[in-house]
């Protein structure tokens, strides 16, 4: 039986769909424009209203010239809501909103009515704030769906309803610096689930190339689709040396995380999947099964499913965040896939593949609809004209994607240079690409390549140049743990960076010592707070230029993950040798190239033996005085406390 034999359920056939699967998740937002995330399993028509605190109400209809509607099957439409407004929305002041969506009949319906998991308790309709600065932030990142654990989204929501009506007590926005979803480590029932729900809203197709399938159908159906992708892929035509030195001697193109036997291939799969990490509503849409698997695998099933379930159960709070608080986003890794781009062998064998390149491509498609397009739809405008045309023909040819079209869609997007942006205000907020331009190590193809190439640090450098503050968000600490930056300096020099991860501002001596020179050029004096995530685990660092009066001060905070968390035993391990061996007095603190700088460590409150790294999941809030510097570095613990970072002692 063939993938063309398979018949496509239809959804029509299936109880009636609600009008809005997920959404409204509310991006970048200004006094004079709002941008606003929404799929609908139809094209929606209808108004936005705008109520802002102790002024007249606004009723703004959602035509053409204000959202952008692009199918993303038969029954799913990406609905992007770009309001520009003649007249500025106030600042400081709570706006409550609604969309009002006609149905048929004429009929209005509201956010209460279509969604009312998205209100807090006692309130009519959502709401946010549009600050007057960004002294007050929200971010984390590394949100793993089957972490057993709680999710900090769910925790900042609580926080917030209790200062829902405290306008100047909210942050200015939340900040998701990486792994907003793990496209390459995804639970057996969360695939079940991703399947049912393509069926479900008839999500489009693709034909694949170089794949043991020939297309995105035959796929669904392989019996090695739960926790045995790798099967699927084909051997590769690269040198034995090539496949030896980045994937330890497979035979096939497959990707470097150790739990990539569910990864996310095709466009619907990954589009399925922000949907189910995002909003309860499609939850409610499919049955998960389990399929057949083999014991092991059927114990894992099961495991995650109780995981699952948790997950799920928190996804009305986390929506209602992610309606409330205005977000930007920047990926990392796993948005894509585990270790990308790490190394130059790494971008030769990954991309020199169809299916692999179609692969990296899809999730980047995805990330650019879901994401990106929030953070700046100016800066992205053509690759998103280029993926409305992909997806409008698709709509027109019985929902296949073409072949030819997305594979040149993909290729223009792995080589678009624009990823990175800023927002203006007080602090400026600077936020890196620390994926897509980075430095190949001339040593060695094998060697990490630097976060970012020389080009993209210059023009960093302009972002910072006399600016009295910035906040900077770097998805990778620019100043990490030393040991454990050190033990991934032992392995890639042994030719092993992909078995611990050795992806750090320090792992390129090119792109470190340009970094380093950044906060040491004379034009570079003011206060510069460095946000991050990616490593598990939270903490943070005061930092001064060694031997000089005056000069920037610098702070690097970082908060991970929002449903994450290292293993307890090896963080510990890692924290007190570290505390050990790089002392202010070691000799081997000469041995780094940060020797020019002098950090000092904050030890979180709630440390019970002097620990300086906090580990469980939670979300970071940053709070900034008049002159940008850190009143109070707080993490919400997902378990529902606080830790705080408070300075160290003013003593060298």
């Amino acid at each position: 039986m063939t993938s063309a034999d398979i018949p496509r359920s239809d959804p029509a056939a299936s109880p009636a769909l609600p009008d809005v699967l997920a959404g409204p998740i509310l991006r970048r937002l200004d006094p004079n424009r709002l941008r606003i995330w929404l799929v609908g399993s139809r094209h929606l028509e209808g108004k936005l209203l705008l109520h802002p605190a102790g002024h007249g109400p606004r009723r703004l209809s959602l035509n053409d010239h204000r959202v952008r509607r692009l199918p993303l099957g038969r029954h799913a439409v990406l609905h992007l809501i770009d309001v520009a407004l003649e007249t500025p929305l106030p600042t400081g002041v709570v706006i409550d909103y609604d969309l009002r969506l006609a149905s048929g009949g004429g009929v209005e319906a509201g956010i209460a009515d279509w969604a009312p998991h998205l209100l807090h308790e006692g309130a009519r309709r959502p709401c946010f704030v549009l600050a007057e600065s960004h002294r007050r932030l929200l971010h984390g990142s590394c949100r793993r769906p089957h972490h057993d654990g709680p999710d900090a989204l769910v925790r900042a929501d609580a926080w917030l309803a209790e200062r829902r009506d405290d306008a100047e007590a909210w942050p200015a926005w939340l900040l998701m610096t990486g792994d907003q979803i793990y496209a390459d480590d995804v639970a057996g029932p969360t695939l079940v689930a991703i399947h049912a729900l393509i069926r479900r809203l008839g999500l489009f197709d693709e034909p694949l190339e170089g794949a043991t399938v020939s297309d995105s159908q035959g796929l669904y159906a392989a019996e090695s689709t739960y926790y045995r992708r790798e099967a699927l892929l084909p051997d590769v035509d690269s040198s034995d040396d090539l496949r030896e030195r980045v994937f330890a001697g497979a035979r096939k193109p497959v990707f470097t995380s150790a739990h990539a036997h569910n990864h996310l291939m095709t466009f619907a799969e990954v589009m399925a999947m922000y949907l189910l990490v995002w909003s309860p509503v499609p939850w409610r849409l499919v049955e998960i099964a389990a399929p057949s698997l083999d014991e092991a695998n059927a114990t894992a099933f099961a495991d995650e499913a109780a995981v699952m379930e948790r997950f799920v159960e928190g996804l009305p709070a986390a929506a209602r965040l992610l309606a409330h608080v205005p977000s930007l986003m920047i990926f990392d890794d796993h948005d894509v896939t585990d270790d990308w781009n790490l190394t130059a062998d790494w971008e030769a064998c990954a991309y020199g593949h169809p299916f692999s390149r179609r692969i990296l491509g899809n999730a980047l498609l995805a990330y650019l609809l879901c994401q990106g397009w929030g953070n700046d739809p100016d800066r992205l405008a053509a690759p998103m004209d280029e993926a409305a045309a992909l997806l409008d023909a698709a709509e027109a040819s019985d929902g296949w994607l073409s072949a030819e079209a997305h594979d040149t869609c993909i290729h223009h997007l792995q080589r678009f240079e624009g990823w990175e942006f800023q927002v203006p205000g007080t602090p400026k907020l600077v936020v890196l690409d620390t994926r897509t331009r980075r430095w190949r190590s001339e040593r060695s193809p094998r060697r990490p390549s630097g976060l970012m190439d020389w080009e993209a640090l210059s023009d960093f450098q302009q972002e910072l140049l006399d600016a009295p503050s910035v906040i900077i968000v770097s998805p990778a600490p620019m100043f990490g743990v030393k040991l454990i930056e050190g033990i991934q300096k032992l392995f890639t020099l042994i030719g092993k960076p992909l078995l611990v991860d050795a992806e750090n501002w320090m792992a390129h001596r090119g792109a470190a010592s340009v970094m380093l020179n950044i906060f040491r050029h004379s034009r570079t004096p003011g206060h510069y707070v460095v946000l991050s995530g990616d490593v598990h685990y939270s903490f943070a660092y005061d930092i001064r230029i060694r031997h000089r009066r005056s000069g920037p001060r610098i702070w690097q905070i970082t908060s991970s993950g929002l449903k994450n968390a290292f293993p307890d035993t090896l963080l510990d391990a890692f924290d007190r040798a570290n505390r050990w061996l790089y002392s202010p007095r070691s000799p081997l603190n000469w041995f780094t190239q940060r020797r020019p700088m002098r950090i000092k460590p904050r030890d979180p409150d709630r440390a019970r033996a002097g620990e300086r790294l906090w580990n469980g999941a939670g979300i970071g809030l940053v709070e900034l005085d008049d002159q940008g510097r850190p009143s109070e570095i707080r993490q919400l613990d997902a378990r529902g406390f606080d830790v705080t970072f408070p300075p160290p002692p003013d003593k060298d």
